[in-house]
Protein backbone atom coordinates (compact mmCIF):
# COMPACT_ATOMS: atom_id res chain seq x y z
CA UNK A 1 0.00 0.00 0.00
CA UNK A 2 1.34 3.43 -0.90
CA UNK A 3 2.26 5.91 1.80
CA UNK A 4 -0.46 8.32 0.68
CA UNK A 5 -3.18 5.73 1.14
CA UNK A 6 -2.27 5.12 4.77
CA UNK A 7 -2.86 8.72 5.85
CA UNK A 8 -6.26 10.12 6.79
CA UNK A 9 -7.69 12.49 4.21
CA UNK A 10 -7.36 16.24 4.63
CA UNK A 11 -9.90 17.82 6.89
CA UNK A 12 -12.81 19.33 4.96
CA UNK A 13 -13.77 22.95 5.07
CA UNK A 14 -16.84 24.01 7.00
CA UNK A 15 -18.85 24.15 3.78
CA UNK A 16 -17.79 20.62 2.90
CA UNK A 17 -18.78 19.43 6.36
CA UNK A 18 -22.40 20.52 5.93
CA UNK A 19 -24.69 17.90 7.38
CA UNK A 20 -27.21 18.13 4.56
CA UNK A 21 -25.74 19.92 1.53
CA UNK A 22 -28.30 18.42 -0.86
CA UNK A 23 -31.34 19.91 0.89
CA UNK A 24 -32.68 23.13 -0.71
CA UNK A 25 -32.86 26.01 1.76
CA UNK A 26 -36.64 26.20 1.46
CA UNK A 27 -36.94 22.54 2.50
CA UNK A 28 -34.99 23.00 5.74
CA UNK A 29 -37.40 23.47 8.64
CA UNK A 30 -34.79 23.35 11.42
CA UNK A 31 -31.15 24.29 11.09
CA UNK A 32 -28.56 23.84 13.84
CA UNK A 33 -25.11 25.37 13.39
CA UNK A 34 -22.23 24.86 15.84
CA UNK A 35 -24.58 24.60 18.81
CA UNK A 36 -22.81 24.79 22.17
CA UNK A 37 -24.43 24.40 25.58
CA UNK A 38 -22.26 24.67 28.68
CA UNK A 39 -23.02 24.87 32.39
CA UNK A 40 -20.86 26.47 35.02
CA UNK A 41 -20.19 24.28 38.06
CA UNK A 42 -18.21 26.40 40.44
CA UNK A 43 -14.86 26.91 38.74
CA UNK A 44 -15.52 24.11 36.29
CA UNK A 45 -17.53 23.99 33.07
CA UNK A 46 -19.77 21.14 31.99
CA UNK A 47 -19.47 20.75 28.22
CA UNK A 48 -22.94 19.31 27.58
CA UNK A 49 -23.17 20.04 23.84
CA UNK A 50 -20.10 20.94 21.80
CA UNK A 51 -20.43 22.26 18.26
CA UNK A 52 -23.43 20.23 17.05
CA UNK A 53 -24.53 20.91 13.45
CA UNK A 54 -27.39 19.35 11.50
CA UNK A 55 -30.46 20.21 9.43
CA UNK A 56 -33.96 18.74 9.42
CA UNK A 57 -35.91 18.81 6.17
CA UNK A 58 -39.63 19.35 5.83
CA UNK A 59 -41.63 16.19 6.53
CA UNK A 60 -38.74 14.03 7.76
CA UNK A 61 -37.98 12.48 11.11
CA UNK A 62 -34.42 12.84 12.38
CA UNK A 63 -33.47 10.37 15.10
CA UNK A 64 -30.98 11.60 17.69
CA UNK A 65 -29.45 8.72 19.62
CA UNK A 66 -26.74 8.08 22.16
CA UNK A 67 -26.21 6.69 25.64
CA UNK A 68 -27.26 8.52 28.79
CA UNK A 69 -25.18 11.64 29.40
CA UNK A 70 -24.27 12.29 25.77
CA UNK A 71 -26.18 15.59 25.61
CA UNK A 72 -29.08 14.60 23.36
CA UNK A 73 -31.84 15.85 25.71
CA UNK A 74 -29.94 19.09 26.32
CA UNK A 75 -29.76 19.51 22.57
CA UNK A 76 -33.52 18.99 22.33
CA UNK A 77 -34.21 21.63 24.98
CA UNK A 78 -31.83 24.05 23.26
CA UNK A 79 -33.73 23.62 19.99
CA UNK A 80 -36.82 25.21 21.54
CA UNK A 81 -34.72 27.63 23.62
CA UNK A 82 -35.94 26.13 26.90
CA UNK A 83 -32.22 25.90 27.61
CA UNK A 84 -30.57 28.96 26.01
CA UNK A 85 -27.49 27.94 23.99
CA UNK A 86 -24.08 29.22 25.06
CA UNK A 87 -23.21 29.85 21.42
CA UNK A 88 -24.18 28.73 17.94
CA UNK A 89 -27.40 29.17 16.02
CA UNK A 90 -30.78 27.44 15.87
CA UNK A 91 -32.91 28.55 12.93
CA UNK A 92 -36.54 27.75 12.29
CA UNK A 93 -37.58 28.39 8.70
CA UNK A 94 -34.73 30.85 8.34
CA UNK A 95 -35.33 32.70 11.64
CA UNK A 96 -32.48 32.65 14.14
CA UNK A 97 -34.29 31.88 17.40
CA UNK A 98 -31.51 33.33 19.54
CA UNK A 99 -32.00 36.75 17.95
CA UNK A 100 -35.75 36.95 18.51
CA UNK A 101 -37.29 39.01 21.27
CA UNK A 102 -39.14 37.18 24.05
CA UNK A 103 -42.45 38.12 22.46
CA UNK A 104 -41.37 36.93 19.00
CA UNK A 105 -39.91 33.70 20.40
CA UNK A 106 -43.11 33.00 22.33
CA UNK A 107 -45.09 33.27 19.11
CA UNK A 108 -42.71 31.09 17.10
CA UNK A 109 -42.84 28.41 19.80
CA UNK A 110 -46.46 27.70 18.89
CA UNK A 111 -45.06 26.08 15.73
CA UNK A 112 -42.34 24.17 17.63
CA UNK A 113 -43.70 21.89 20.33
CA UNK A 114 -41.96 19.45 22.64
CA UNK A 115 -43.07 16.10 24.04
CA UNK A 116 -41.25 15.34 27.27
CA UNK A 117 -39.80 12.10 28.57
CA UNK A 118 -41.92 11.76 31.71
CA UNK A 119 -45.56 12.12 30.63
CA UNK A 120 -47.01 12.19 34.15
CA UNK A 121 -44.79 14.95 35.57
CA UNK A 122 -45.29 17.07 32.43
CA UNK A 123 -49.03 17.33 33.14
CA UNK A 124 -50.51 19.52 35.88
CA UNK A 125 -52.03 17.09 38.44
CA UNK A 126 -54.56 19.68 39.62
CA UNK A 127 -56.19 20.25 36.26
CA UNK A 128 -58.68 18.18 34.33
CA UNK A 129 -57.67 16.64 31.03
CA UNK A 130 -59.95 18.81 28.90
CA UNK A 131 -58.45 21.93 30.49
CA UNK A 132 -54.88 20.68 30.01
CA UNK A 133 -55.43 20.00 26.31
CA UNK A 134 -57.31 23.27 25.78
CA UNK A 135 -54.63 25.40 27.46
CA UNK A 136 -52.75 26.41 24.28
CA UNK A 137 -56.00 27.70 22.75
CA UNK A 138 -56.93 29.54 25.94
CA UNK A 139 -53.52 31.20 26.22
CA UNK A 140 -53.64 32.49 22.64
CA UNK A 141 -57.36 33.24 22.67
CA UNK A 142 -58.14 31.13 19.64
CA UNK A 143 -61.77 30.43 18.79
CA UNK A 144 -64.94 30.63 20.82
CA UNK A 145 -65.61 28.44 23.84
CA UNK A 146 -67.63 25.95 21.76
CA UNK A 147 -64.95 25.88 19.04
CA UNK A 148 -62.27 25.16 21.64
CA UNK A 149 -64.33 22.36 23.15
CA UNK A 150 -64.84 20.83 19.70
CA UNK A 151 -61.12 21.08 18.99
CA UNK A 152 -60.26 19.38 22.30
CA UNK A 153 -62.66 16.55 21.51
CA UNK A 154 -61.21 16.16 18.01
CA UNK A 155 -57.62 16.03 19.25
CA UNK A 156 -58.31 13.59 22.09
CA UNK A 157 -60.03 11.28 19.63
CA UNK A 158 -57.05 11.62 17.26
CA UNK A 159 -54.70 10.27 19.95
CA UNK A 160 -57.03 7.47 21.01
CA UNK A 161 -58.51 9.00 24.18
CA UNK A 162 -62.29 8.99 24.68
CA UNK A 163 -63.15 12.65 25.52
CA UNK A 164 -66.40 11.70 27.22
CA UNK A 165 -64.65 9.34 29.62
CA UNK A 166 -61.37 11.23 30.11
CA UNK A 167 -62.38 14.88 29.90
CA UNK A 168 -63.24 15.38 33.57
CA UNK A 169 -60.50 13.18 34.99
CA UNK A 170 -57.04 14.22 36.19
CA UNK A 171 -53.60 12.92 35.05
CA UNK A 172 -52.99 10.68 38.08
CA UNK A 173 -56.01 8.63 37.07
CA UNK A 174 -54.33 7.48 33.86
CA UNK A 175 -51.51 5.11 32.96
CA UNK A 176 -48.18 6.34 31.63
CA UNK A 177 -49.13 5.53 28.05
CA UNK A 178 -52.44 7.38 28.35
CA UNK A 179 -50.69 10.39 29.86
CA UNK A 180 -48.28 10.44 26.95
CA UNK A 181 -51.22 10.44 24.53
CA UNK A 182 -52.67 13.41 26.41
CA UNK A 183 -49.29 15.18 26.23
CA UNK A 184 -49.19 14.61 22.47
CA UNK A 185 -52.73 15.96 22.10
CA UNK A 186 -51.77 19.11 24.01
CA UNK A 187 -48.64 19.58 21.87
CA UNK A 188 -50.71 19.42 18.67
CA UNK A 189 -53.37 21.92 19.78
CA UNK A 190 -51.36 24.94 18.59
CA UNK A 191 -51.02 23.45 15.07
CA UNK A 192 -47.21 23.02 15.13
CA UNK A 193 -45.25 21.74 12.17
CA UNK A 194 -42.17 20.70 14.18
CA UNK A 195 -42.21 18.27 17.11
CA UNK A 196 -39.23 17.68 19.40
CA UNK A 197 -39.82 14.28 21.02
CA UNK A 198 -37.50 13.84 24.02
CA UNK A 199 -37.45 10.09 24.70
CA UNK A 200 -41.26 9.90 24.57
CA UNK A 201 -41.39 6.11 25.04
CA UNK A 202 -38.45 5.38 27.35
CA UNK A 203 -40.66 5.43 30.47
CA UNK A 204 -43.24 3.06 28.96
CA UNK A 205 -43.38 -0.72 28.70
CA UNK A 206 -42.69 -2.37 25.36
CA UNK A 207 -46.29 -2.94 24.27
CA UNK A 208 -47.23 0.67 25.03
CA UNK A 209 -44.08 1.88 23.28
CA UNK A 210 -45.30 0.31 20.05
CA UNK A 211 -48.69 1.99 20.40
CA UNK A 212 -47.15 5.45 20.92
CA UNK A 213 -44.70 4.99 18.03
CA UNK A 214 -47.52 3.96 15.71
CA UNK A 215 -49.56 6.93 16.93
CA UNK A 216 -46.71 9.36 16.20
CA UNK A 217 -46.30 7.91 12.71
CA UNK A 218 -50.02 8.29 12.03
CA UNK A 219 -50.10 11.86 13.36
CA UNK A 220 -47.03 12.79 11.33
CA UNK A 221 -48.84 11.75 8.15
CA UNK A 222 -52.16 13.28 9.21
CA UNK A 223 -50.81 16.70 10.24
CA UNK A 224 -47.73 16.92 7.97
CA UNK A 225 -45.28 17.07 10.87
CA UNK A 226 -41.49 17.31 10.91
CA UNK A 227 -39.93 15.56 13.91
CA UNK A 228 -36.74 15.27 15.92
CA UNK A 229 -36.96 11.97 17.81
CA UNK A 230 -34.54 11.68 20.73
CA UNK A 231 -33.90 8.23 22.20
CA UNK A 232 -31.22 5.90 23.51
CA UNK A 233 -32.74 2.77 21.94
CA UNK A 234 -31.46 2.26 18.40
CA UNK A 235 -34.07 -0.38 17.70
CA UNK A 236 -36.83 2.14 18.45
CA UNK A 237 -35.22 4.90 16.40
CA UNK A 238 -34.86 2.65 13.35
CA UNK A 239 -38.63 2.22 13.12
CA UNK A 240 -39.52 5.93 13.14
CA UNK A 241 -36.58 7.82 11.61
CA UNK A 242 -35.70 8.75 8.06
CA UNK A 243 -32.19 9.80 9.11
CA UNK A 244 -30.24 9.10 12.29
CA UNK A 245 -27.63 11.23 14.06
CA UNK A 246 -25.48 9.49 16.68
CA UNK A 247 -24.16 11.56 19.61
CA UNK A 248 -21.29 10.83 21.95
CA UNK A 249 -20.20 13.12 24.80
CA UNK A 250 -21.75 16.25 23.33
CA UNK A 251 -20.76 15.72 19.71
CA UNK A 252 -22.36 14.13 16.67
CA UNK A 253 -20.14 11.29 15.46
CA UNK A 254 -22.22 9.98 12.56
CA UNK A 255 -25.24 10.97 10.45
CA UNK A 256 -26.81 8.83 7.73
CA UNK A 257 -30.05 7.62 6.26
CA UNK A 258 -31.60 5.13 8.66
CA UNK A 259 -31.17 2.08 6.41
CA UNK A 260 -27.60 3.03 5.50
CA UNK A 261 -26.59 3.51 9.12
CA UNK A 262 -27.95 0.15 10.22
CA UNK A 263 -26.52 -1.61 7.20
CA UNK A 264 -23.01 -0.10 7.23
CA UNK A 265 -22.16 1.95 10.30
CA UNK A 266 -18.88 3.82 9.80
CA UNK A 267 -18.06 4.97 13.33
CA UNK A 268 -16.81 2.44 15.90
CA UNK A 269 -19.23 3.84 18.49
CA UNK A 270 -22.22 3.39 16.19
CA UNK A 271 -21.06 -0.13 15.39
CA UNK A 272 -20.82 -0.92 19.10
CA UNK A 273 -24.33 0.45 19.74
CA UNK A 274 -25.77 -1.64 16.92
CA UNK A 275 -23.95 -4.75 18.09
CA UNK A 276 -25.31 -4.26 21.60
CA UNK A 277 -28.94 -4.61 20.46
CA UNK A 278 -30.00 -7.92 22.05
CA UNK A 279 -30.96 -10.82 19.80
CA UNK A 280 -34.14 -12.72 20.75
CA UNK A 281 -32.21 -15.99 20.46
CA UNK A 282 -30.46 -17.35 23.57
CA UNK A 283 -28.16 -19.47 21.42
CA UNK A 284 -26.77 -16.50 19.49
CA UNK A 285 -23.14 -15.82 20.37
CA UNK A 286 -22.03 -12.19 20.42
CA UNK A 287 -19.14 -11.70 17.99
CA UNK A 288 -18.41 -8.06 18.74
CA UNK A 289 -15.98 -6.35 21.08
CA UNK A 290 -17.95 -4.76 23.90
CA UNK A 291 -17.13 -1.21 24.92
CA UNK A 292 -15.00 -0.93 28.02
CA UNK A 293 -14.92 1.82 30.62
CA UNK A 294 -17.37 4.55 31.54
CA UNK A 295 -18.44 7.58 29.57
CA UNK A 296 -15.79 10.27 30.24
CA UNK A 297 -16.82 13.29 32.26
CA UNK A 298 -18.11 16.29 30.30
CA UNK A 299 -16.18 18.40 32.83
CA UNK A 300 -12.94 17.28 31.18
CA UNK A 301 -13.54 15.68 27.75
CA UNK A 302 -10.65 13.75 26.20
CA UNK A 303 -8.45 15.54 23.70
CA UNK A 304 -8.82 14.80 20.02
CA UNK A 305 -11.55 12.24 19.40
CA UNK A 306 -13.75 12.05 22.47
CA UNK A 307 -14.44 8.36 21.87
CA UNK A 308 -10.76 7.38 21.84
CA UNK A 309 -10.67 6.33 25.52
CA UNK A 310 -13.14 3.50 24.74
CA UNK A 311 -12.39 2.79 21.09
CA UNK A 312 -10.88 -0.63 20.30
CA UNK A 313 -9.12 0.85 17.23
CA UNK A 314 -7.53 3.95 18.81
CA UNK A 315 -4.32 5.31 17.27
CA UNK A 316 -1.95 8.14 18.27
CA UNK A 317 -3.62 10.50 15.80
CA UNK A 318 -6.93 10.13 17.65
CA UNK A 319 -5.49 11.90 20.71
CA UNK A 320 -3.74 14.60 18.69
CA UNK A 321 -6.48 15.79 16.33
CA UNK A 322 -10.24 16.04 16.62
CA UNK A 323 -11.83 14.32 13.61
CA UNK A 324 -14.22 16.56 11.63
CA UNK A 325 -17.64 15.40 10.50
CA UNK A 326 -17.02 14.54 6.83
CA UNK A 327 -18.69 12.80 3.93
CA UNK A 328 -17.73 9.20 3.22
CA UNK A 329 -20.71 8.55 0.92
CA UNK A 330 -23.67 10.57 -0.34
CA UNK A 331 -25.76 11.50 2.70
CA UNK A 332 -23.43 9.61 5.07
CA UNK A 333 -21.08 11.54 7.34
CA UNK A 334 -18.78 10.39 10.09
CA UNK A 335 -16.37 12.03 12.54
CA UNK A 336 -13.58 9.44 12.61
CA UNK A 337 -9.99 9.40 11.38
CA UNK A 338 -10.28 5.69 10.54
CA UNK A 339 -13.91 5.00 9.62
CA UNK A 340 -15.28 1.51 9.28
CA UNK A 341 -16.51 1.14 5.71
CA UNK A 342 -18.89 -1.41 4.20
CA UNK A 343 -17.76 -4.98 4.68
CA UNK A 344 -14.73 -3.79 6.62
CA UNK A 345 -17.02 -2.68 9.42
CA UNK A 346 -18.17 -6.19 10.24
CA UNK A 347 -14.70 -7.62 9.62
CA UNK A 348 -12.94 -5.13 11.88
CA UNK A 349 -15.34 -5.70 14.76
CA UNK A 350 -14.90 -9.43 14.45
CA UNK A 351 -11.12 -9.08 14.23
CA UNK A 352 -11.00 -7.10 17.47
CA UNK A 353 -12.06 -10.16 19.45
CA UNK A 354 -9.57 -12.49 17.84
CA UNK A 355 -6.67 -10.04 17.80
CA UNK A 356 -6.80 -8.55 21.29
CA UNK A 357 -3.03 -9.10 21.54
CA UNK A 358 -2.48 -6.46 18.84
CA UNK A 359 -1.77 -8.80 15.90
CA UNK A 360 -4.35 -7.26 13.60
CA UNK A 361 -2.11 -6.46 10.64
CA UNK A 362 -2.57 -9.86 8.98
CA UNK A 363 -6.13 -8.96 8.01
CA UNK A 364 -5.38 -5.50 6.67
CA UNK A 365 -5.20 -6.58 3.05
CA UNK A 366 -8.48 -8.49 3.33
CA UNK A 367 -10.26 -5.48 4.78
CA UNK A 368 -8.96 -3.18 2.06
CA UNK A 369 -9.97 -5.62 -0.61
CA UNK A 370 -13.46 -5.82 0.85
CA UNK A 371 -14.16 -2.10 0.77
CA UNK A 372 -11.08 0.00 0.08
CA UNK A 373 -9.96 2.93 2.17
CA UNK A 374 -12.38 5.85 2.32
CA UNK A 375 -10.75 8.98 3.65
CA UNK A 376 -8.17 6.94 5.58
CA UNK A 377 -7.10 3.43 6.51
CA UNK A 378 -9.43 0.95 8.12
CA UNK A 379 -8.84 0.18 11.81
CA UNK A 380 -7.01 -3.00 10.83
CA UNK A 381 -4.73 -1.09 8.43
CA UNK A 382 -4.06 1.53 11.05
CA UNK A 383 -2.95 -1.14 13.50
CA UNK A 384 -0.60 -2.78 10.98
CA UNK A 385 0.97 0.54 9.98
CA UNK A 386 1.00 2.32 13.34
Amino acid sequence: MSEASTEPSAQPTESQASTDPSAPAEDVVLGVDKLVVEFRNGRQTVHAVSGVTFAVRRGETLGLVGESGCGKSTTGRALVQVQPPTSGHVTYRGQDLSKLSKRQLRKVRTKIQMIFQDPISSLNPRRRVRDIVAEPLNIWGRGTRSERAARVREMLEAVGIDPDVAGDRRPQEFSGGQCQRISIARALMADPDLLICDEPVSALDVSVQAQILNLLADLKAQFGLTMVFIAHDLAVVKNVSDRVAVMYLGKIVEIAESDDLYRSAAHPYTEALLASIPEPDPDTQADHKALSGELPSPLNPPSGCRFRTRCPYVQDLCAEQEPPLRDIAPGHQVACHFPLVGAAAAAAVGDADGDADGDVGSDAADNEAASGPVGGPSPAEASSNG
